[in-house]
C-alpha cells in the first residue's frame, strides 16, 4: 500500500456538526484527517464508490465497531474494525483484498482521538496486505453517539479449491486452536473498568489471513474455520455443531489460556469459554492431517501456542467438555452476553 505525505497542522480540534454537513468543513475533515492516512490508488479517484480488480469467486462481508474503551491494552477500535473483517474473510477461505471504512462521529471528538484511530487503522490494513478503498463519514449531535462508531466491509477472494463450512466436517475431524483464549474480553473490561490484576492482559487483536495461506501452501485441507468472537469458544462451536448436526468433544486440559486470564476470569465469575476473542481461528482438519496442520499453525506469527482442543463426533449436536477428572459436562451456548461492547 502506498505511504503518504505527512499530516499538517490542523486548523480545528473538536468534531462539529459542520464536519458532517458536505461543506468546507467536511472536505478538510476527509482530506487532512482521513485520506492523508489512508490514499491509494484505488481510493484515490474519490468517485462515490471503488473499482475493484477481482478474479474468480470472491467473499464479502460486513461488520460494525462500537467498543468502548476506544483504546485498550493491545489495541484500539480501529485496529479492531480491520481485524475483525479481515479475519470474517479469512473463514471463508478467502485471502482479503479490499475493505470499506465508515465512520459516525458524535459532535466534540477530539481530532487528535480520530487521527489516532486513523493511524492504527493504516498501521492495520498495511499489515493485513489490504486496501481501504471507499468510505462515508456522519456526524451526530452530541449525546446521540458514543464519540465514534465504525462500520467495516471487505471483498476477499476465494482460494482455489476451498470449499469451508460445516456441510464438509466429518466426524473424527480435530478442533485446533492458534492460541490462548479470553485474552481480548478481559483486556476489554479491565479497561474499562480500571481494574488491576497485577499485570497487564492485553487483547489477541490480530489480522489472521498468513495462518490461512500457510496451511493452503502446505496442501492441508480445511474443512472449517470459525473465529470465536463474541459468545467466546462454546458459543461458536455450538452453532457450528448445530449447523453440522455433529457433535464436538472438547478436552478441558488442552485448551489453552494465560494463568493471569484464568485468575481475572475465576476473580470476575467468568466462564472463559464464553469470553470474546480477536485473534483466533477454530480450525477444523481431517484427523490425518492433524498433527502437521498443528505444526503449520505453530510456525506462524499467530500460533505460537497453537493447540488441538477437541475432535468431532457421531453424536448429537451438543457440546461436550471432557473435564480435567475425567467426566462430561454439556456446554451450551451462552444465552445473554457476559461483557457488553466488546467489539
Amino acid at each position: 500500500m502506498e505511504l503518504t505525505c505527512p499530516i499538517p497542522d490542523n486548523h480545528f480540534d473538536k468534531i462539529t456538526i459542520a464536519h458532517g454537513g458536505g461543506g468546507k468543513l467536511s472536505n478538510q475533515l476527509i482530506q487532512d484527517v482521513l485520506v492523508r492516512e489512508l490514499d491509494n490508488r484505488f481510493l484515490h479517484p474519490m468517485h462515490d464508490g471503488a473499482i475493484l480488480q477481482v478474479s474468480g469467486t470472491i467473499a464479502f462481508t460486513t461488520d460494525s465497531y462500537v467498543v468502548q474503551p476506544l483504546f485498550f491494552p493491545g489495541g484500539d477500535i480501529g485496529k479492531l474494525a480491520v481485524c475483525g473483517t479481515v479475519n470474517d474473510l479469512v473463514c471463508c477461505g478467502a485471502m482479503p483484498k479490499y475493505l470499506s471504512l465508515s465512520f459516525i462521529l458524535e459532535e466534540g471528538l477530539e481530532i487528535f482521538v480520530l487521527r489516532k484511530i486513523v493511524s492504527s487503522i493504516r498501521e492495520t490494513a498495511i499489515k493485513a496486505g489490504v486496501y481501504i478503498v471507499t468510505g462515508d463519514t456522519k456526524v451526530v449531535e452530541k449525546g446521540k453517539g458514543d464519540k465514534i462508531f465504525i462500520n467495516t466491509a471487505g471483498i476477499g477472494e476465494i482460494i482455489p479449491g476451498m470449499d469451508i463450512g460445516a456441510h464438509q466436517i466429518q466426524s473424527g475431524d480435530k478442533i485446533i486452536i492458534n492460541g490462548s483464549i479470553a485474552e481480548h474480553g478481559i483486556a476489554i473490561v479491565s479497561s474499562r473498568e480500571g481494574l488491576e490484576f497485577g499485570t497487564t492482559i492485553e487483547s489477541d487483536s490480530a489480522s489472521l489471513q498468513g495462518l490461512l495461506k500457510a496451511l493452503y501452501d502446505a496442501q492441508i485441507p480445511v474443512r472449517m474455520m470459525r473465529d470465536p468472537t463474541r459468545g467466546g469458544l462454546a458459543s461458536s462451536l455450538n452453532e457450528i455443531a448445530v449447523s453440522a448436526q455433529k457433535g464436538i468433544i472438547l478436552y478441558e486440559t488442552e485448551i489453552p489460556i494465560l494463568e493471569e486470564v484464568k485468575g481475572a476470569c475465576e476473580m470476575l465469575g467468568f466462564d472463559p469459554l464464553y469470553v470474546a476473542n480477536e485473534g483466533k481461528i477454530l480450525f477444523f482438519v481431517p484427523q490425518e492431517f492433524s498433527l502437521q496442520a498443528l505444526q503449520v499453525i505453530k510456525d506462524q506469527e499467530f500460533g505460537h501456542n497453537a493447540a488441538i482442543i477437541g475432535e468431532v463426533t457421531t453424536g448429537k449436536p451438543l457440546v461436550t467438555l471432557k473435564t480435567i477428572l475425567g467426566s462430561h459436562r454439556i456446554i451450551d451456548m451462552i444465552s445473554g452476553e457476559q461483557l457488553p461492547r466488546i467489539c
